[in-house]
C-alpha cells in the first residue's frame, strides 16, 4: 500500500468517525463504542475491496456485507451516506419516529443494507445462506460479515461456523470485532472466549489475526482471504471500543451511552485538529524534501 493510498484511507476513516459521532450525538444516545471500533474495517472494505455501485445498490453480482453486530449500524450509515447511497442529512434522523435509519440495520428501510440485524448471533447464518445461494447461481462475489466478540457467546454463531466450513464456503470473509467488551462487562468476565484463534481453526476456518485499526494489516489480511480456495476466512481484529471519541474510548459504559451534542462537537473538534496537525506535518516534510533536492 503506497503512502497516498494509506493517507486517503486514514482521512476517510476520520471523516466517517466524525459523521458517526455527530450522528449519535445529535440523537443524544446510542451504540457509540461498537460503532467506532469497526470504522477502519468498514473503510477498507467499502473504499478499497468491495465490488459495489451506489447507483445500483441491488446489482446481482455485488459483494455484500452482513453487519451481524447490527447495533453498529450508525457506522455503516455514515459509510453509505458518504458513498452516496442516500443523503448525508438522513444521518440526523437516526432512530427517530419514521426514520429510514433505525438503531439496528434494516435492509427494507435503508438503501445499501444487504441484511437486516436484530437479535445478535444470526448474521453469520444469513451469510452462509447468501454464500450458498451465490454458489448455486454462479455469482462470483464475496459475502463479508462482521460479528462481535460478545455476540460470539451465541451458539448459533458456531452452528453457522460449522456449516460454512462443511460447505467449503471460501466466498465468506468474516471479521470478529475483538474489542474485548460487551454490554455487561469485559468478555473475559461474562463468557471467556479463551483462545479465539484456536476456536475458529478448530471449526475448519482459515484464521488471520490483525490490528483492527491498521489499514496495511487489514489490507494484507483481506487479500490473503480472497486467495483462499476451499475454506471460509475469519479475520480476528484486535480493536478499541469507542476508538477516537475521548469520552468513550476504552470505557465499559460506551456500549450504549448517552452524551450531549456539545460533547460530540468537542470530540469532533479534537479529530479535526488532529487532521490539521497531520496535514501541516506532511507539508513540512514535503517542503524539507524539496529543499533537500535543490541542493
Amino acid at each position: 500500500m503506497d503512502e497516498q493510498t494509506l493517507q486517503d484511507l486514514k482521512d476517510t476513516a476520520r471523516r466517517l468517525r466524525i459523521l458517526t459521532i455527530d450522528q449519535i450525538g445529535y440523537l443524544g444516545v446510542g451504540h457509540i463504542g461498537g460503532a467506532l471500533s469497526i470504522i477502519e474495517a468498514l473503510t477498507i472494505l467499502y473504499y478499497r475491496h468491495m465490488n459495489i455501485d451506489p447507483k445500483d445498490p441491488g446489482k446481482k453480482d455485488r459483494d455484500q456485507l452482513v453487519l451481524s453486530k447490527g447495533h453498529a449500524g450508525p457506522a455503516l450509515y455514515s459509510v453509505l451516506a458518504d458513498k452516496g447511497y442516500f443523503p448525508v442529512d438522513w444521518l440526523h434522523t437516526l432512530n427517530v419516529g419514521g426514520t429510514r435509519l433505525p438503531s439496528h440495520a434494516d435492509m427494507v428501510r435503508t438503501p445499501g443494507i444487504d441484511m437486516s440485524a436484530g437479535s445478535l448471533g444470526q448474521g453469520l447464518s444469513t451469510a452462509v445462506g447468501k454464500a450458498l445461494g451465490h454458489r448455486i447461481d454462479g455469482i462470483d462475489s464475496k459475502i463479508f460479515v462482521i460479528i462481535g466478540d460478545g455476540e460470539s457467546n451465541e451458539g448459533q454463531v458456531w452452528e453457522a461456523a460449522m456449516s460454512a466450513s462443511h460447505f467449503k464456503l471460501n466466498n465468506i470473509i468474516a471479521f470478529t470485532d475483538y474489542n474485548k467488551m460487551q454490554i455487561d462487562g469485559y468478555t473475559s468476565d461474562i463468557m471467556d472466549l479463551d483462545d479465539l484463534n484456536a476456536k475458529w481453526v478448530g471449526f475448519g476456518w482459515n484464521v488471520l489475526r490483525v490490528d483492527g485499526h491498521s489499514f496495511p494489516a487489514l489490507d494484507r489480511a483481506i487479500r490473503k482471504a480472497k486467495q483462499e480456495s476451499c475454506r471460509p476466512t475469519m479475520i480476528i481484529m484486535d480493536t478499541i471500543k469507542g476508538k477516537g471519541a475521548f469520552f468513550a474510548e476504552g470505557k465499559l459504559s460506551n456500549h450504549n451511552m448517552p452524551f450531549t451534542y456539545e460533547t460530540a462537537k468537542e470530540a469532533i473538534a479534537i479529530l479535526e485538529k488532529e487532521a490539521e496537525l497531520e496535514k501541516a506535518a506532511r507539508l513540512e516534510q514535503a517542503a524539507g524534501k524539496n529543499a533537500g533536492g535543490e541542493k
